[in-house]
């Protein structure tokens, strides 16, 4: 019972570490401004969104193609090599698809840029 307390507290200390720092505040406008957000209208913060967020999948993507690819490569089983080989297709379809989604978003903020208001 000790043990996890103990564990509890840590993780509390090291996943939270700005209810250690009292003194200091954030707020939803420094968190914007530091990502890229800014004070930007509405369109381009949604955008910018939308872009990170594609980004990091486009990322993970990545980390599972070279992770699988290690694993094939260091495989002496065939059912790990097929399995490996499954997940770097299912990778590349993944990635495929994030990049033509980020192709529609930069497509669709374009054309909405020229639309008269």
């Amino acid at each position: 019972m000790k043990k996890k307390i103990i564990i509890l507290f840590l993780c509390g200390i090291f996943l939270f570490p700005s209810l250690a720092l009292a003194q200091t505040s954030y707020s939803i406008e420094d968190l914007g401004g530091s990502i890229g957000l800014g004070t930007s209208d509405l369109k381009s913060s949604v955008i910018n969104i939308i872009q990170w967020v594609l980004g990091i999948l486009a990322l993970v993507c990545v980390i599972m193609i070279i992770s699988a690819g290690f694993i094939a490569a260091t495989a002496s089983e065939s059912d790990r090599t097929d399995k490996a080989k499954k997940v770097i297709i299912g990778a590349v379809i993944g990635l495929v698809i994030v990049l033509l989604a980020w192709a529609i978003v930069i497509f669709v903020a374009g054309t909405a840029a020229n639309v008269v208001e």
